[in-house]
């Protein structure tokens, strides 16, 4: 590959949560029927030249994952059910998250599209690991940054992670709680 396609491109609607650390966009290569394999790949190949060290996806099925595998970028898998308890998936998907960054990996979250799920898990992250002090703080910080205002899906996730006990949710010296990865 060369000229401007050797880097990639980048994801659409990609956004910095946590500068250099931490971001979120819609599914690489686009949503279901707009998904197109070969800007999927470009797009991966942009998120490897950006330093991006792992994809993760909450999308409840795994596309994209086998992708991610082909072109040797490190994924993980945290299925968010549409309707349901939540609360065993996010616990889970916090202890991976912060321990991932904390070891100095550069993140990408994603779901189909960019819109209130992955603001709603992301914006609960910030939430229990102390970055913002409230609720309310999180929800309009993630609507700041996506220029959207965030519905009832994104704000219940943020909700429920605010109630997230601290213990259950940061893992203790040497936990592993990766699922694919």
């Amino acid at each position: 590959m060369k000229g401007k396609w050797a880097s990639g491109i980048p994801p659409r609607n990609f956004t910095w949560v946590i500068k250099d650390r931490l971001a979120m966009s819609e599914r690489p290569g686009g949503f279901a029927p707009n998904h197109r394999k070969v800007r999927r790949q470009e797009e991966i190949i942009w998120l490897q030249v950006q330093g991006f060290t792992r994809v993760l996806s909450i999308l409840p099925s795994s596309h994209n994952l086998q992708a991610y595998e082909e072109k040797s970028m490190a994924s993980v898998h945290f299925p968010l059910p549409v309707s349901g308890d939540v609360r065993a998936v996010l616990v889970d998907l916090y202890r991976d998250l912060h321990a991932r960054l904390t070891a100095g990996e550069r993140i990408l979250v994603h779901q189909e599209e960019l819109g209130d799920r992955v603001t709603g898990v992301v914006a609960g992250y910030l939430l229990w690991s102390e970055r913002l002090p409230s609720s309310p703080q999180a929800v309009t910080v993630l609507e700041h940054m996506t220029g959207h205002p965030m519905g009832p899906s994104g704000r219940h996730l943020v909700e429920v992670a605010g109630r997230l006990s601290p213990a259950a949710v940061r893992p203790g010296a040497g936990d592993d709680h990766s699922r694919h990865g």
